[in-house]
């Protein structure tokens, strides 16, 4: 297991467009999240999950691949992951309020089970960590498709690989390590991103696990095992980057371990007070990832004040038009629940 180390001079490997559009990916994906906050308190939806604190990881993870193209089957805290991908904020919005048209299930499924055909983002089942061995699957299905020369392996108009994510929590369930065995075994094109924010739901790590690390595992799978700094957006990307490569070159699968925080409670429902502290959640605001990398990006003249001024418009004026959409749209007629669940046969 390697540990990645921190280096805020890796923005140089990217160009100043793409800095720029990570930062932003970032931040309307925080100002999507608030919002849906206070909707919930407001009691005009009935649920909210957080992606906030995790922006960082998850945008990294989705620069860094083939976005649209491969394989991405995100967890309910996969909002900044999503956004960056290419869901947009009325998207999002119409889902959070159930209404018709929603785009991943037609609004039978609760808010933040992300899928969305048109992106190859999958549709994920509420138990978690069964995506872990859907995923591992699709990686094998990609293997066997460039193996019998049913698609280049190199063409990047078809999916190379398959990337999921999960909390350390998950880890816990027999699904993670049947996936990550398979992917192992059979050395796929597969990464398994584990966003650790120290607490499954009220659960700290240290009663989950008798390991430091996630990734300490990976050994006993056969796969490569990296920790990351999660709130490093750069580092993030620099990993999934290395995991990207090695399986478009066939070299098997990775285990990144992330290690973040979550700054709000596990969801809308939970009340984080009841297991840890006020001034721990404080000390974690101080190391958010959209500040740091803001920072970074000022101290190398790809940010400005007025730059940063015009996002944060932009991101309220996105915001407030996706919630006005959202709110006049129609809910689904009582009968569309009786519809299909499974797309119709091509």
């Amino acid at each position: 297991m390697a540990k990645q180390k921190t280096d805020e001079r890796l923005s140089t490997r990217l160009s100043s467009d793409t800095l720029l559009e990570m930062y932003w990916k970032m931040l309307l994906s925080r100002r999507v999240d608030e919002r849906a906050w206070v909707l919930h308190r407001q009691g005009k939806i009935p649920f909210h999950i957080s992606a906030m604190g995790h922006e960082g990881c998850q945008v990294g993870a989705a620069f860094a691949i083939n976005r649209g193209v491969d394989y991405v089957n995100p967890y309910y805290r996969d909002l900044a992951l999503v956004i960056a991908l290419g869901i947009t904020p009325t998207q999002f919005m119409i889902s959070l309020f159930g209404k018709a048209g929603e785009y991943s299930s037609g609004a039978r499924q609760m808010p933040s089970h992300f899928g969305f055909k048109a992106l190859n983002i999958i549709s994920g089942s509420a138990p978690v960590a069964t995506q872990v061995p859907q995923s591992a699957g699709l990686a094998f299905a990609i293997k066997y498709r460039q193996q019998m020369k049913l698609v280049d392996p190199n063409d990047e108009s078809h999916p190379r690989l398959a990337l999921t994510c999960l909390g350390e929590g998950s880890t816990s369930q027999g699904e993670w390590h049947e996936g990550m065995n398979w992917a192992g075994v059979h050395k796929l094109p597969f990464i398994c991103m584990v966003q650790n924010n120290e607490y499954a739901i009220s659960v700290p790590m240290e009663s989950q696990m008798a390991v430091s690390n996630v990734a300490d595992r990976a050994a006993a799978y056969g796969v490569k095992g990296v920790v990351v700094d999660g709130n490093d957006v750069l580092a993030c990307y620099e990993v999934m980057k290395e995991a990207a490569e090695r399986a478009y070159n066939g070299d098997g699968a990775t285990l990144i371990e992330a290690k973040t925080y979550r700054i709000t409670p596990h969801s809308s429902d939970d009340d984080d007070r009841t297991y840890r502290s006020r001034e721990e959640v404080e000390a974690w605001k101080k190391k958010d990832p959209i500040l740091r990398f803001q920072k970074i990006l000022l101290m190398e003249n790809v940010l400005t004040q007025a730059v940063i001024d015009d996002y944060e418009a932009r991101a309220k004026a996105e915001v407030d038009a996706a919630q006005v959409e959202a709110e006049a749209a129609p809910y689904p007629a009582p009968e569309a629940a009786l519809g299909d669940v499974y797309a119709p046969a091509e």
